[in-house]
């Protein structure tokens, strides 16, 4: 992989919050970013160098965006493989095809892990309301019932009980294939991000540990209060998944961390990957020298990765809808950061910005 010198140009597919941090980190570099999306309002779109708005399998659009970029990353798993197909026969992309065909999909992603001995919840695979209903015949509850494709922030996911309807569930559900999954007995959810360049350089940061509320991450706290062993093994099998996948750029994963070790022997059972910049990695920008946002500029470009020690303990707190009007009384705390996504819409549920919070020394 080549290194990109300063004042290259990344193209990135979305233009969410994610690849409006992402493209600050990249200005700080010294690189432009290009966005691509949907839609001119998107977050991304008014810090960054230049902006293409067509939808994500207009081809025309896509060929005329690659011919203005010199690498091509992500800040969303769920672009379609169509788009990275046409771009990636004139420029690189990162995360690749392969990559993102395991991170679309929970039945390829749970199949994967545990191919590389990497542990997850018990699971089924479910194509119709009336394979749910048979299934819940044997399988233990409580359990959850996920769509296998597009889910997040608790969409597309059902916990049932033994009152639950299957049929209301599937429906509830709204995929065309759904994954029923054991419930956990886990002491707390966790986090690792793991950078990767071409040659096989890794950088992890720290595992951190995760508080959601209705479904939606609510705090990040680092470092996460765990069983230094759990933390180990976590660390250990993010990067054997970074490694296996072929990931170059960054993959989080999400962990949880079980009350006692089960019967293999296993402290921690992944829950989901997700090959991007992740929620529970935006206290590094203000905890590390190195955020997840330049790491990912780093890693795509060919650049030397950046030191993930943290100089702070930290907490990071979503601000998610009416929250945001709370932002005056950030700005007066001390040792606290205050990021804003510059959404012109404020809904229940939507991450309007994030709030980091240092704790003192590392």
């Amino acid at each position: 992989m080549k290194t990109l010198p300063p004042g290259s140009i990344i193209g990135i597919l979305g233009g969410g919050q994610l690849a409006r941090m992402t493209a600050l980190a990249a200005a700080k570099l010294g690189y432009r970013c290009h966005i691509f999306c949907p839609d001119d309002t998107e977050p991304a779109v008014e810090v960054s160098a230049f902006h293409t708005k067509a939808a994500f399998l207009d081809g025309a659009a896509l060929e005329t965006f690659v011919a203005s970029v010199d690498v091509v990353t992500l800040e969303w798993e769920n672009v379609p493989l169509e788009a990275l197909l046409i771009v990636g026969k004139h420029v690189a992309v990162h995360p690749s095809v392969e990559v993102l065909r395991v991170a679309q999909d929970r039945e390829q992603e749970k199949t994967f892990a545990r191919s590389i001995g990497v542990g997850t919840a018990e699971f089924v695979i479910l194509r119709s309301a009336a394979e749910l209903e048979n299934a819940l015949k044997t399988f233990p509850f409580p359990a959850i019932l996920k769509s296998t494709r597009m889910g997040y922030d608790g969409k597309g996911q059902v916990k049932l009980t033994t009152d639950s309807d299957p049929v209301e569930a599937w429906r509830t559900m709204g995929g065309a294939t759904g994954i029923l999954e054991a419930f956990v007995d886990f002491a707390c959810e966790v986090s690792v991000i793991v950078a990767a360049r071409a040659d096989g350089a890794m950088a992890t940061f720290p595992v951190v540990q995760n508080i959601h509320r209705d479904h939606i991450l609510a705090e990040t706290h680092a470092p996460a209060n765990i069983d230094p062993k759990a933390a180990e093994e976590a660390e250990h099998l993010a990067r054997r998944l970074a490694e296996k996948l072929g990931v170059i750029g960054l993959l989080a994963v999400e962990f949880f961390v079980l009350r006692e070790p089960d019967s293999q022997g296993r402290r921690v059972l992944m829950n989901e990957i997700a090959p991007r910049p992740h929620n529970s990695g935006h206290w590094t920008m203000d905890a590390c020298s190195t955020s997840q946002f330049e790491q990912l500029v780093r890693a795509v470009c060919g650049l030397p990765l950046g030191d993930t020690t943290p100089h702070s303990r930290a907490v990071m707190y979503n601000v998610i809808g009416d929250a945001i009007n709370r932002w005056p009384q950030w700005l007066q705390e001390p040792k606290t950061s205050l990021h804003l996504y510059g959404k012109t819409e404020t809904r229940a549920g939507r991450k309007m910005g994030h709030v980091t919070v240092l704790k003192g020394h590392w």
